[in-house]
């Protein structure tokens, strides 16, 4: 992809090198605004519809504080009961009417592939803020920037690094997304640990191999993070399971806690999770005793989703160039850049 510009957002397919770093260099070029040190109006009058029509809190809040930061106004339609759909309007008929009062749409559907059937019919870019079990771009996006920044903190590099993905590998849709990203570097290890019932997709599998990469396949957990740079939890996606019975049967069967992270990781082994994790008793796939433990960054994480999602509608609206054009001094108190 060489032309964001009025491009739809789709997938993790449409990128290269060259794209994701472009991503980078302006989602870099936002910290000053998401730290509140500066703001920019660059999007002042421009309209962003926020269509969420699966549950949702950070991802929903991110993209509409993210286009907020750059100075443009939010629209929103949250839960398929409160639309159309629910009346069995198309996909196609709901983009050609709500894009005509968008500038740009942000969209979560619970069927895979329904934000592309969506783009067809819209008239403004869309970008995929998740589809079902298949994809999620911008989380992969933040997740990829934010093991590049935690790596470089310690003079790694994201090629010849070992990654542990780890937990319901079927239906997150985020490690689908991040593995195809990762594709693209040289000499990565990937270790995946899950029940057999729950493993990563064989057309998953099959880019890691192509591209040239080492995978071990496991269902146990301890003995298989020694070598990890990069533990990735995920929760058991218990919405996209038949019942809530099946699902039940693997929640909290992987579980990370202080205890458990020494004994089996590196010391310097950063620690991710997508959010949100499942801190009740029966499942607590990542624990409450690592909350102060340098190496958890999903804070981070969280923190670098506003800043990969206002540089993709810096991108996309083809602003990019703008940004310190459009800058004003913030006249309130700010705590953010002490955190």
């Amino acid at each position: 992809m060489t032309q964001f510009q009025g491009s739809h957002i789709l997938s993790v397919n449409q990128l290269n090198l060259d794209a994701v770093q472009n991503i980078f260099d302006v989602a870099t070029r936002m910290t000053p605004y998401a730290l509140r040190q500066k703001r920019t109006t660059v999007l002042d009058g421009a309209v962003l519809g926020n269509l969420f029509f699966e549950p949702s809190t950070r991802t929903r809040i991110s993209f509409g504080c993210a286009f907020n930061l750059l100075g443009g106004k939010v629209n929103e339609t949250v839960g398929m009961a409160s639309s159309s759909l629910s009346k069995g309007e198309s996909l196609y008929d709901t983009a050609r009417v709500l894009s005509s009062y968008s500038d740009v749409i942000a969209m979560r559907h619970p069927e895979a592939f329904s934000v592309k059937e969506f783009a067809e019919g819209s008239r403004v870019p869309v970008i995929n803020g998740g589809d079902g079990s298949n994809e999620h771009p911008t989380q992969a996006l933040l997740d990829l920037f934010t093991i590049q920044k935690e790596l470089a903190s310690g003079g790694r590099d994201i090629s010849g690094m070992h990654i542990a993905m780890v937990g319901d590998l079927k239906f997150g849709r985020t490690v689908h997304s991040l593995s195809r990203l990762l594709c693209m570097y040289k000499d990565v290890s990937f270790t995946l640990v899950s029940p057999k019932e729950l493993a990563m997709p064989d057309y998953v599998i099959n880019d890691i191999e192509n591209a040239g990469h080492k995978i071990t396949i496991t269902d146990q957990l301890e003995g298989n993070l020694d070598r990890a740079d990069i533990l990735y939890l995920t929760r058991i996606q218990e919405e996209r399971f038949p019942s809530q019975d099946e699902a039940n049967k693997y929640r909290g069967k992987f579980r990370l806690n202080q205890s458990i992270y020494t004994k089996n990781c590196k010391s310097n082994t950063v620690i991710m999770h997508p959010l949100p994790r499942d801190s009740r008793e029966q499942a607590n796939e990542l624990d409450n005793d690592l909350n102060n433990h340098p190496n958890l960054a999903i804070f981070r994480q969280a923190d670098n989703g506003l800043l990969i999602r206002m540089a993709l509608f810096a991108l996309t609206l083809g602003v990019d160039s703008q940004l310190e054009q459009y800058e004003r001094p913030v006249n309130w108190y700010s705590r953010k850049a002490e955190f």
